[in-house]
């Protein structure tokens, strides 16, 4: 629906949208900045009026930025972004009348993010990959990104081309990269493979020119040129198709800082919804650590890193649903320290036992400000002390955000 009105941005929104007074509450604009005035052109469609703002970036750093639907907010200036990311985690904690004042907000370089999903079409009897546009079904074609390790980007044609030999003109493929330490980690998804003969020695080929070393297709084994290899704490780990990791290996090593200064002395450690052991496995450097998470794929590729590792303290394992079934505070009582990693709907069951137990110290790592606030407002008022609370910006130009906060029993 058009409207002549003009709308006056008074301030940035939790999504990065601008918002205006409208007749019936706030009025969310995308790409519109405090200070820029905007009218609407349909239902969800604005356009922008008059001078910009001195905080707009002037030159965008993505030639895909006004179609891609991956970056939200490039159009801020270094300063602004960085005020209004740091909001989010002030805000969160706000809201949770927790009174800690974060430390300045940490953010992971440009060009650094290692694993991406692109969305596939066939154009011209040929695949296509990219990212889609806001809130849309239009695909736009790839060709460089401001966030992602510059091998991914290179490697977007030869992926392309593999998909297209795998893949049934009948099913849009979807292609899954992750940049190991040593190449690329392929997944293609998709409805329907190509029917006929594959040609598996040329696919290799082609894959050797582009250091792809494993594709898997259908979540079934594909190729494999090596095993990829990822490193936590000095041990190299082998993850299985599709595992989650963090976005950058900078994330990592950040996360992996705050949690051992978070720790600090402890000797028995559990690490809840462990994963591939980003956490655990710097942390058996000092500590003996029980690792549980419900995914027995992550826990052997953790198990198999670990039995070729050498000088760690012992790393146990537990499978075990941490959503049903929560560590209980007897079973938590044995630790000196515990260190959640849990998905967005945050620990708020393990968050419960946890305060009924006898354990000292708690290191929480989160992607979702909201259930980080809810759970820590859980801690604190069974009994812990909020001692400090770190953002990381490892989602650059989205309203994603990573964070840490650690806490002790008071």
């Amino acid at each position: 629906m058009a409207d002549d009105a003009l709308h006056q941005i008074v301030r940035l929104g939790a999504q990065g949208d601008g918002v205006a007074d409208g007749p019936d509450g706030d009025l969310f604009v995308p790409g519109i900045l405090p200070g820029e005035t905007a009218r609407r052109t349909g239902d969800n469609s604005w356009s922008f009026v008059g001078a910009p703002s001195p905080h707009r970036r002037p030159i965008p750093l993505c030639p895909h930025v006004a179609a891609c639907g991956g970056c939200r907010v490039q159009h801020m200036s270094d300063d602004l972004y960085r005020t209004w990311k740091s909001s989010l985690l002030v805000q969160a904690l706000a809201m949770g009348g927790l009174s800690v004042r974060p430390d300045p907000m940490l953010s992971v370089p440009l060009g650094s993010r290692r694993r991406a999903t692109f969305g596939g079409v066939w154009e011209d009897g040929r695949v296509e990959l990219g990212f889609h546009g806001p809130s849309s079904h239009t695909l736009e074609r790839i060709t460089a990104c401001a966030v992602l390790l510059p091998e991914v980007v290179d490697a977007l044609p030869v992926l392309e081309a593999i998909a297209q030999r795998v893949s049934a003109r009948s099913t849009a493929p979807r292609v899954t990269v992750l940049a190991a330490d040593n190449g690329l980690d392929v997944a293609i998804e998709g409805r329907a493979l190509a029917a006929g003969k594959i040609d598996l020695a040329e696919i290799a080929k082609t894959a050797r020119r582009a250091r792809i070393v494993r594709i898997t297709v259908g979540g079934a084994p594909f190729l494999m040129l090596e095993p990829p290899v990822v490193r936590f704490g000095g041990v190299d780990v082998s993850p299985p198709p599709g595992a989650f990791l963090q976005a950058t290996r900078a994330t990592d090593e950040v996360l992996a800082g705050l949690v051992m200064t978070g720790i600090g002395k402890a000797r028995r450690v559990a690490d809840l919804f462990a994963g591939l052991g980003t956490l655990s496995l710097p942390m058996a450097s000092q500590a003996r650590v029980l690792a549980v998470d419900s995914d027995p794929d992550l826990l052997k590729a953790l198990g198999d890193g670990v039995a070729r590792a050498q000088g760690l303290k012992p790393v146990d394992r537990l499978r075990r649903d941490l959503f049903r079934d929560p560590l209980s505070p007897r079973e938590l009582d044995a630790f000196d320290a515990v260190v959640l990693d849990p998905p967005r709907a945050g620990a708020s069951t393990q968050s419960a036992a946890l305060v009924r137990s006898k354990v000292k110290r708690v290191v929480m790592v989160s992607c979702n400000p909201g259930t980080l606030q809810r759970d820590l407002a859980t801690l604190v008022g069974g009994g812990f002390r909020l001692e400090r609370a770190v953002a990381i910006d490892q989602f650059l130009f989205t309203p994603h955000l990573e964070a840490v906060a650690v806490l002790s029993r008071r």
